[in-house]
């Protein structure tokens, strides 16, 4: 196994990563203020990934337009910009590494075959070496658990629940499962502040960091931004698109954090709210129901 020297960081290191899918929009940008308020609340570090792993669904510029409104809205990140599609050899690295270890292995299936949870049919197989195959990790029943920040005790057994499931897809794109594990731990990203969306994953993203050695984020999962419909906002579909960004966008979506009413006429400029915000932000709001 690959043995990578993890840094001294601060005590708190979070981070923003969104997918390059569709500009910024209300939901995207009310998961990167909690991300960046309860970082600026630990007086710690934040850092902006773009995840940038499946071109197929990606809109060409976006990237950009999100960095630039994260910009134009007074963000700011402590280190330079890390872009996933630039990382391979970081990836192939430790695919490799769980192979040769006998703890993950190449799948033919296709979706139609597998058809719900994948159920281990390649996992004794000898498939002769070619291109058109994933690569799973072999998973087992023992209990994967966390307590989440906002949810509390979290419990998967991911053999019966998820699976063996993909760390390298049969096109040769690498897992978001897998990515986003090996980049927090070369970050040294302590805590991990995102939507609730994602929650469903973490344990999975656990068993990774447990098979690789890695040590394990605190994680908080936040409710979502949902549309009249009560459906998740969209980037590829542009729901939502952010009609302007002023003081006025960041103070909507600090209002759907659940935090005090606030008015724009109370700052003179994003500075002023960034400041004020770090200061009064409390995210055990969110546990509150509506």
């Amino acid at each position: 196994m690959p043995v990578f020297c993890f840094m001294n960081s601060p005590a708190y290191t979070g981070r923003f990563a969104p997918s390059p899918t569709g500009p910024l929009h209300l939901g995207t940008l009310v998961a990167a203020m909690a991300s960046y308020l309860e970082a600026r609340n630990h007086q710690g570090q934040w850092l902006l990934r773009i995840e940038d792993l499946d071109p197929p669904r990606e809109i060409p510029g976006s990237a950009n337009q999100i960095i630039g409104s994260l910009e134009k809205l007074g963000f700011e990140w402590d280190q330079d910009i890390i872009y996933q599609s630039r990382r391979d050899k970081y990836y192939l690295e430790l695919v490799e590494s769980l192979k040769t270890g006998h703890l993950a292995y190449a799948c033919s299936c296709s979706r139609k075959e597998i058809a719900g949870r994948y159920r281990g049919n390649c996992r004794n197989k000898k498939l002769k070496k070619h291109s058109d195959v994933a690569i799973r990790v072999l998973t087992h029943n023992d209990p994967i658990q966390f307590t989440d920040g906002l949810k509390g005790l979290i419990s998967q057994k991911l053999e019966d629940e998820i699976g063996d499931f993909v760390i390298r897809r049969k096109d040769g794109l690498f897992a978001y499962q897998l990515a986003v594990v090996i980049d927090d731990a070369l970050q040294n990203v302590t805590h991990v502040v995102r939507g609730e969306d994602l929650l469903h994953s973490t344990p999975r993203q656990i068993y990774l960091q447990q098979l690789l050695g890695y040590p394990t984020p605190e994680y908080t999962h936040t409710p979502l931004v949902l549309d009249a419909n009560g459906q998740k906002f969209s980037k590829s579909s542009y729901q939502g698109s952010l009609p302007e960004l002023s003081l006025k966008t960041l103070i909507e979506a600090w209002h759907h954090l659940r935090q005090k009413p606030v008015s724009e006429t109370d700052f003179d400029n994003f500075s002023d709210f960034w400041n004020w915000a770090a200061l009064n932000w409390n995210i055990n709001t969110l546990k509150k129901p509506l």
